[in-house]
C-alpha cells in the first residue's frame, strides 16, 4: 500500500480544502500544489489574496516535508517555525506552488537520532499558469521530539 501524501494533507488540513488546493505531484523532497482562481480568494486588485498565496505555498512545503519524513512521525512532530515570503508580481488566474526541500534527509534524521531538534528549510516558488513567477517563500521547519 502506498501512502498518498497529497491526500493525507488535504484530509488533515481542512483550510487547504477550503481554498481548493490540489496536488499535481508529490515525491520525496518535492511537491507541486495548485490553487484555482476563485473570486472569493481575490484581493482588492483582482488577484489571489496574499494570505491565499501564503497558504498554497505553506501547503506545498508541508507536502514536500512530509513526503521526505513521513516515516519519522511516530517519534517527532513537524512544526512550521517561521516563513518569509516575497510578493513579486500580481498573480492573475490559477497559481501553482512548487516546493523543494533544502537539506539532507540523512543529516536531519541523524539529528533526530541524536535526540536533538533538527531545523531545515523548504523553498517555494509560486507561478501563474503561464509560468510567471509571482512569489517566493521559504518556510523553516523543525521537528519536536515526541515524549
Amino acid at each position: 500500500m502506498t501512502f498518498d501524501v497529497g491526500d493525507f494533507m488535504l484530509q488533515s488540513v481542512p483550510f487547504a480544502r477550503t481554498l481548493g488546493i490540489s496536488f499535481d505531484k508529490v515525491e520525496p523532497g518535492f511537491a507541486v500544489a495548485r490553487m484555482p482562481d476563485r473570486a472569493e480568494l481575490h484581493n482588492h486588485v483582482g488577484g489571489p489574496h496574499a494570505g491565499a498565496l501564503f497558504s498554497v505555498a505553506e501547503t506545498a512545503s508541508g507536502a514536500a516535508m512530509l513526503s521526505t519524513f513521513g516515516d519519522q512521525l511516530s517519534r517527532a512532530t513537524p512544526l512550521a517555525k517561521s516563513a518569509a515570503i516575497r510578493y513579486l508580481k500580481l498573480a492573475k488566474g490559477e497559481v501553482v506552488a512548487e516546493a523543494h526541500l533544502r537539506g539532507s534527509r540523512e543529516e536531519i534524521v541523524a539529528t533526530l537520532d541524536a535526540g536533538e531538534r533538527p531545523e531545515f528549510d523548504v523553498a517555494v516558488e509560486i507561478r501563474t499558469a503561464d509560468g510567471t513567477l509571482v512569489s517566493e517563500m521559504t518556510i523553516a521547519w523543525a521537528f519536536r521530539l515526541n515524549r
